[in-house]
């Protein structure tokens, strides 16, 4: 559970050892990590990275929406009741502060929606209180303040699609439109080839297919044990 972190392309070990910013570091850790003690560590340096920019300059937006990812990511692979409140409580105050950022809303729905797929919909409610209503508002508002770009329709088509595959209909909206949508940075090119990757199971009314497959294609999808 409970994150959805920066996706920017990651296709060789080199990068994971330049990457210096917690972003960079967190994505070498949710794409590149081999197993899990590999990504723990590089999530301990996106905190210890991010604290060091906000001991700099608090309240520095980017640090601390990284550091909640970090948390967030920490809390999916230990299974930890206080990072995943953490990470939820700085990513409220990030939406609280600015209403129409759509990553702070992403993140949001991300955390609610991963706890979801991790524990069962009963036990993330129970643990965490993770809820599918909260996690799918959040995801349509994170689309409609930010769906001119193929980062946030692909992510939303994916992370819709795992949690419903039945409902085909609205995960193939969002993924066709991913594919034709702008992609400024290399994070919506990930995602927007993401959108592609599931698309023919949507097409082909295959909701489960593509389910499994989105799985793999975010954050620690191919995690080793």
């Amino acid at each position: 559970m409970f994150a959805v972190g920066a996706m920017i392309a990651a296709t060789a070990a080199a990068p994971a050892a330049l990457a210096d910013t917690p972003r960079e570091i967190l994505t070498a850790a949710a794409f590149q990590a081999p197993d899990k003690k590999k990504a723990l560590a590089l999530i301990g340096q996106a905190i210890n990275a991010s604290d060091r920019i906000l001991a700099a300059r608090p309240g520095d937006r980017e640090a601390t929406l990284q550091r909640g990812v970090a948390i967030g990511y920490r809390a999916k692979l230990t299974r930890s009741r206080t990072d995943a409140r953490t990470s939820l409580e700085i990513f409220q105050r990030l939406a609280a502060q600015n209403p129409r950022n759509p990553e702070a809303q992403m993140v949001i729905a991300g955390w609610h929606l991963d706890a979801i797929d991790q524990l069962g919909g009963l036990m993330a409610r129970t643990m965490v209180g993770a809820r599918a209503d909260a996690g799918e508002a959040a995801l349509s508002r994170a689309v409609s303040l930010g769906g001119d770009r193929a980062f946030y329709l692909g992510l939303a088509a994916m992370m819709h699609i795992r949690k419903d595959p039945a409902d085909v209909a609205q995960a193939r909206r969002w993924a066709e439109a991913a594919a034709s949508a702008s992609a400024p940075t290399p994070l919506d090119a990930q995602m927007k080839r993401a959108a592609a990757a599931i698309l023919p199971s949507l097409r082909a009314n295959d909701g489960k297919a593509a389910a499994r497959l989105a799985r793999k294609l975010l954050p620690f999808g191919k995690l080793a044990d």
